[in-house]
Formats: structure tokens, sequence, C-alpha cells
């Protein structure tokens, strides 16, 4: 072999190299400014819309082991707790038990309905169960309405709540909203319905 074709080789070897070598640093940058845009970062979930119509909540002292039930039922449907956790309108999202299966450190329960019928509303809690031994146990129970996607719920009714029993079952509100999910006037009242063993249907 002359001089000429060990030459020709090793330029030909040189120039390959080069060429891997040039568009495997031309991927990596590419992977590289990509990356930013695949897995953008979260934003603040600040003011998310509620996922319901009419929001009811309830919450009672983190420390205390205690399952509190909230019962909750829209115009000619049926009862929503934890016995029954859907309606046609209401749906029960979060059953606490208190302390037992528990990862959080706050007691809480919310219904959220579909719509906004016209109608009575009724809202009731139930002090299931108490491991705390801490009698009367407070509660505090909130109602929003957001009667259209686009506007923000409005906190129309709340109320602080003493339980004083284990089994009591306590009517909070019964009130009435309108057409335009409005709060009717002079419709609020706690005469007691009960809803925990009434029949369903």
């Amino acid at each position: 072999m002359d001089e000429l074709d060990l030459f020709n080789d090793e330029g030909s070897d040189t120039v390959f190299r080069d060429v891997i070598f040039l568009a495997l640093a031309g991927f990596v940058a590419m992977v590289l400014l990509l990356l930013p845009h695949l897995n953008p970062p979260a934003t603040a979930n600040e003011g998310a819309p509620a996922p319901g119509n009419v929001i009811v909540e309830l919450n009672w002292p983190k420390e205390l082991d205690t399952d509190i039930d909230l019962w909750v039922e829209a115009p000619g449907d049926v009862p929503v707790g934890y016995s029954n956790k859907g309606g046609l309108i209401f749906n029960l999202l979060r059953d606490d038990l208190g302390g037992q299966s528990d990862v959080t450190d706050i007691n809480y329960e919310v219904s959220y309905s579909r719509g906004v019928p016209v109608g009575e509303y009724t809202v009731n809690v139930h002090l299931y169960r108490d491991m705390s031994g801490r009698l009367p146990i407070p509660i505090t129970l909130a109602v929003s309405v957001k009667p259209k996607p686009q506007i923000a719920a409005k906190r129309i009714l709340t109320t602080k709540i003493e339980l004083q029993h284990q089994g009591q079952e306590i009517t909070a509100f019964r009130f009435s909203l309108d057409e335009e999910g409005n709060l009717v006037p002079g419709s609020v009242h706690d005469l007691p319905k009960p809803l925990r063993s009434k029949k369903k249907g």
C-alpha cells in the first residue's frame, strides 16, 4: 500500500468520525432545547373553579378522631351521604372517617351538585363515631353556589354547631334556591328533617 492510499484511508475515517460526532452533538443540542417545552413547570392552581354548582362543606377539629357525616338532599332527589354517595343531583366526594385510614391532618367532607335545581335543599350532620371522648364536638358548615361555569362560587350560608352525643343527627340548613341560583329570601330555617334513615326513591 503506498503513502497516498494510506492518507486517503485515514482522511475518510476522520471525516466519517467528524460527521457522526457533529450529528450526535446536534441531536443532543436539540434535546436540550426541547426539554423545557416537553414538561412545562406547573402553574399555581389559585382561583381554580369549583367542580360543582352547589358546594356543601363540613369541617371539624383536625386533632379529633371523630367520624362526622355530611348528608345533603336536593329538590326531588334522594339523600346523599356515606351510605349513598350519589344521587341525580349531589355526590359526596369526600367521606372522612376521622383518624381512621386518613393520610391527611384535616377532618373535612364535601358534596357537590350537578346543576342548581329550583326548590328546597336540606343539609344535615350526623355524629357517627366518636373515639376522641371530647364532647361536645364543634363543627363548621358552609354552602356555596356557582350557578354558571364562568362565575366564581359564592358563599351563601355558614354556621357553627356543636354535636352533643354519638348518633345525633342535626339539620343545619334548609333553604331554597330560585331559577338564577340565588338564595330565596326568608327560606332559610333548621326545622329538623332526618336524612340518614330516609328510604331511597
